[in-house]
């Protein structure tokens, strides 16, 4: 099975007084604004950050329901949130690092059997397979 999936972006004038438009094929983001300010100066507004962390979160966490079935398990409920760290390196700008913190409830597991099928979801993720920084994770089992 191959699927492919498309997104756009578009962008006029210069690097900080211009404005962009991110859009995804699904509608789900349509013209949505993006901007040096909302990028770099915690302005209002979206970023190519937060939307990779949405992404890496989503997959993440559908990829641990998978596993999970294959253990015998299933969620009451998973939160997964992503901190993208954007840091100014030697020439240039670059995402050093993604930190997942995830939050489940799962009747029948215990904490280090829960933690092992996380690392195993974080490491097969498609979207982890394809970045090239450091992720790191803090799973946790709630009751």
């Amino acid at each position: 099975m191959k699927i492919t999936r498309k997104a756009s972006a578009e962008w006029s004038g210069g690097l900080k007084d211009g404005k962009g438009a991110i859009s995804t094929e699904s509608g789900a983001l349509a013209a949505y604004p993006y901007g040096f300010a909302s990028r770099f100066e915690g302005t209002r507004g979206t970023n190519p950050e937060e939307l990779l962390g949405a992404a890496h979160a989503g997959c993440f966490t559908m990829a641990l329901s998978l596993i999970l079935g294959e253990a015998n398990l299933t969620a009451t409920k998973m939160e997964t949130s992503a901190k993208v760290t954007l840091e100014q390196v030697e020439g240039g700008f670059a995402i050093t690092k993604i930190h997942l913190t995830l939050q489940g409830q799962v009747p029948g597991t215990d904490e280090a059997t829960f933690k092992q099928l996380a690392a195993k979801a974080k490491a097969n993720c498609p979207v982890s397979k394809v970045l090239n920084a450091e992720i790191t994770m803090d799973a946790s089992l709630t009751a």
